[in-house]
């Protein structure tokens, strides 16, 4: 069986390190899998790329320039929508005529466009949609918040609020959406049971296979180390109660860092003695940007992407806290559970469903920032802290390791092929 996973970016990005995770799970567990991307990082030979070129790059700015026209010239929730209007043609690459299975994952920002998508169903080879965010299954929103049109019918997206050039922008894709899909059954595939629960609603999946399987990941590389060891090797203090909080881009709000300002404000005035103990690590894009505003001492260690580098980072801090407003399946608590790191996170999305509440974290309240002080208190208790760390580590292997997830993406590539 010969799969292609398909995404925009080799290593960048939640998305692209889950697909590449997955095509090395895939191939460690008898299924001979590509990768094709728009943006290589990589000499692997497993990985291909669209041929570079300028137009690459036009493609990119045309999408971004049409939904900035459409909202009033307002870069508003500029990269949080895609309109698929410029893509490339991948059916004509020798990797896509090879392919048994088509395995899409996140394929925006100028890489496919609806046309794109409308050839690969067309070429009659089966179709697996991974959705690591809402996309495949809206209009055009990554995250559709608190809003449930596209349970219906995507139109006047209110993440596109300028009026612009006057274009029904979200329903116009919606409805082509419906016209591709009708073309053939496919797979849709959430990483969490909420995001296949949310696409369950939505009338483009109807008549789909939709379900969940979460994203792999190497547990010999993700594996537990001699802590003090791994705070040597990052510069961290071996006398401090360390806290790790990481984003792509930690300025993003839904990443929630106003929470975790609040809960560590909440800790120094309530619990001083602990906190006095304790420091944050802070890792991911924009760092820096945030130093000064916490109320304990921060270390940045900047944006890494070595594995054996962020592996080290998990095990040497004592909790990984994560505030997301908004999330799917995050690799970040993927990672640190296989690292035998407890987690805190707010009962949103798909967390609740990787942290077991107080047997291997905390699952706070919702945008309750006290709640999410009282998980950290919770966590670092030292009667507790040992075990914490097995079960998480458990729990890691049981759900995530790269044979349980590749058994089950098996399961439906041969549903597909018959």
């Amino acid at each position: 069986m010969r799969v292609l996973i398909v995404n925009t970016a080799e290593r960048t990005g939640g998305a692209a390190i889950a697909a590449n995770r997955l095509l090395h799970a895939l191939n460690h567990n008898g299924v001979e899998a590509r990768m094709l991307v728009r943006d290589r990082k990589t000499d692997f030979p497993q990985v291909t790329s669209i041929p570079p070129s300028w137009r690459l790059r036009a493609k990119f700015l045309w999408e971004r320039g049409v939904i900035w026209l459409a909202n009033g010239l307002n870069k508003r929730n500029l990269f949080q929508v895609d309109i698929a209007n410029a893509g490339t043609d991948i059916t004509r690459m020798e990797a896509f005529k090879q392919a048994d299975v088509i395995h899409l994952h996140w394929v925006n920002q100028g890489f496919l466009s609806l046309g794109d998508m409308e050839r690969i169903m067309a070429s009659g080879k089966p179709v697996v949609m991974t959705m690591h965010d809402q996309w495949y299954f809206t209009g055009i929103c990554h995250y559709s918040g608190d809003c449930d049109k596209y349970q219906t019918q995507c139109s006047h997206c209110p993440m596109l609020t300028g009026g612009g050039i006057g274009t029904d922008l979200a329903r116009r894709v919606y409805d082509r959406k419906r016209t591709i899909y009708s073309l053939k059954p496919m797979a849709f595939v959430g990483c969490s049971r909420w995001m296949a629960d949310l696409a369950r609603k939505s009338p483009l999946t109807q008549g789909h296979l939709v379900t969940n399987i979460p994203n792999a990941i190497d547990t010999d590389v993700f594996t537990p180390m001699d802590q003090a060891a791994a705070r040597e090797h990052h510069a961290l203090p071996a006398d401090k109660r360390l806290l790790l909080f990481g984003a792509q881009r930690i300025t993003d709000e839904r990443k929630g860092f106003r929470y975790l300002k609040e809960a560590c404000e909440h800790l120094v005035q309530n619990y001083p003695e602990l906190a006095r103990q304790m420091g944050v690590v802070v890792l991911g894009g924009d760092a820096e940007t945030v130093k000064s505003a916490l109320p304990l001492p921060v270390y940045t260690v900047g944006y890494l992407s070595n594995e054996a580098e962020i592996a080290q980072l998990y095990n040497a801090i004592d909790l990984f806290v994560t505030p997301s407003l908004q999330d799917n399946l995050p690799n970040t608590i993927v990672e640190a559970m296989s690292c035998g790191t407890p987690c805190v996170g707010f009962n949103v999305g798909g967390i609740p469903e990787m942290i077991s509440h107080e047997l291997d974290g905390y699952v706070a309240r919702y945008r309750d920032s006290q709640d999410f002080a009282h998980g950290i208190i919770w966590c670092l208790d030292d009667s507790r802290q040992a075990t914490l760390r097995q079960k998480a580590r458990a729990d890691a292997l049981n759900t995530y390791s790269e044979s349980a997830v590749a058994s089950r993406y098996q399961e439906i590539y041969r549903s597909l092929l018959g």
